[in-house]
């Protein structure tokens, strides 16, 4: 099946969803392998590569750069990194902002001028929040009013101390990855919990990065070396899967090889604080990345209440975890949330209009939302905003309505998970993806 940009998917109410899967390669850790292996001296081999949307972007923007990459099949990558040598024209990262956000850390420490861009949604989200440091490092970024396209010319970049307003992985990478160009240290302190996907890979392909709690201090000069990793599945693409199989009667699934990095795991202590029968084995390590096994039985949750360090532990994971409390037993209170405002979609106001389409009523706040539950959904026709984690949500919830739902706009899901509705058909939901 090809998808096309005219794809829906249209969902009946599902039996139960029975046995063991994998999910895609993490998207995080996927940008970065591509985006590090570029820098690094000599043949980085990655495989279970994530091929989806945002990190193909990532991908050819390496390439347009010069470096040469070779694809074993679709998820195993060589990478001849080294060197980047001017782009013949802009970079396009499409609607990838861990993307162009990174990139801009690497591109103000080059001898030579670039321009990031991207799609009309990724040149609405706002790019302040790196342009401002990588300014006080020195940088020559020109911006649309601090959004792309970026215009980044060489300047001679210096280390400083930069204390983070708030924790967000994508800035701390930027800075981290200009230090690499910098001269003297670059420390970053952040006031809460944050990915470390960036930390961990830099310090395993030996760059100098020391970690003292949520300060981390690079010092520039150890050039990066190959890396030799297998992508572990993306716990934001498992987050629809474990969802879905908690709210369909009889589910039982196990997911297999999932990162869990704590970093990413907010959403399984949220739902395990409101009864989920989830059971996680960890089985090991990859590139500094703890790895396991994930098995979800179906539930009967209770409302919650959601904040402070949790919200940026499960950042991505909010428009699913609406869907979920829908059906739970009480109220659940989310604060703090407002950065869903600036995501590929203005995600509080899209899942809370969507939602209601389907009956649902919510309670919408300027930092999050409130629900009470259990309520019944109806299916109707949705829309998936060009948003991946919209379309996704809204499929779940079509699982669970009574009567069909079709969501329009869904090609979006393989922005991050690929293959996205033949995984549930494979567990036995009834998803067909059709063109409209």
């Amino acid at each position: 099946m090809v998808e096309t940009p005219k794809d829906k998917f249209v969902i009946n109410p599902s039996a139960a969803l029975c046995g063991t899967t994998k999910v895609p390669g993490d998207k995080s850790l996927s940008h970065r392998a591509v985006l590090f292996g570029a820098l690094a001296q000599g043949e980085s081999r990655v495989r279970g590569w994530l091929a989806a949307g945002d990190t193909e972007a990532s991908l050819r923007a390496i390439q347009a750069l010069g470096v040469q990459v070779e694809r074993h099949g679709t998820h195993d990558l060589t990478i001849h990194g080294g060197t980047l040598s001017p782009a013949a024209g802009a970079l396009d990262l499409v609607n990838a902002g861990t993307g162009i956000r990174l990139l801009a850390g690497i591109m103000a420490g080059q001898p030579f001028s670039s321009v990031l861009d991207g799609s009309e949604q990724l040149r609405r989200r706002p790019m302040k929040r790196i342009l401002a440091p990588l300014g006080m490092m020195g940088a020559d970024i020109h911006s649309v009013d601090n959004h792309a396209p970026l215009l980044i010319r060489p300047a001679q970049l210096r280390g400083i101390q930069y204390d983070m307003p708030v924790a967000s992985a994508q800035v701390k990478s930027a800075v981290l990855l200009a230090g690499l160009f910098a001269k003297g240290a670059t420390t970053v302190t952040q006031p809460g919990p944050a990915r470390d996907h960036t930390e961990r890979m830099l310090a395993a392909m030996g760059a100098d990065l020391s970690l003292n709690g949520n300060v981390a201090v690079l010092n520039p000069g150890n050039a990066l070396q190959p890396v030799d990793m297998t992508v572990p599945g993306d716990m934001s693409s498992a987050a629809f899967l474990i969802v879905a199989a908690l709210l369909v009667p009889g589910s039982d699934i196990t997911l297999t090889g999932v990162n869990l990095n704590d970093t990413r795991t907010g959403l399984l202590d949220v739902l395990l604080g409101m009864g989920a029968d989830i059971t996680v084995t960890e089985t090991g390590l990859e590139a500094g990345e703890p790895v396991g096994t994930i098995r979800v039985r179906h539930s009967v949750l209770k409302g919650t209440e959601v904040g402070g360090d949790l919200v940026v532990r499960m950042i991505d994971e909010f428009p699913i975890l609406m869907v979920a409390v829908l059906t739970a037993d009480g109220t659940t209170t989310v604060r703090e949330a407002e950065e869903l405002r600036v995501k590929e979609t203005d995600r509080l106001a899209v899942m809370t209009a969507e939602l209601r389409k389907l009956g649902a009523e919510i309670t919408e706040t300027k930092d999050g939302f409130r629900i009470t539950g259990p309520q019944d959904l109806m299916g109707a026709t949705v829309d998936g905003h060009d948003d991946h984690r919209i379309a996704m949500s809204m499929v779940v919830a079509g699982l669970v309505a009574e009567g069909r739902t079709t969501v329009l706009d869904a090609r979006c899901a393989g922005d991050s998970f690929p293959g996205f509705a033949e995984t549930l058909v494979s567990l036995g939901a009834d998803v067909r993806v059709s063109e409209m």
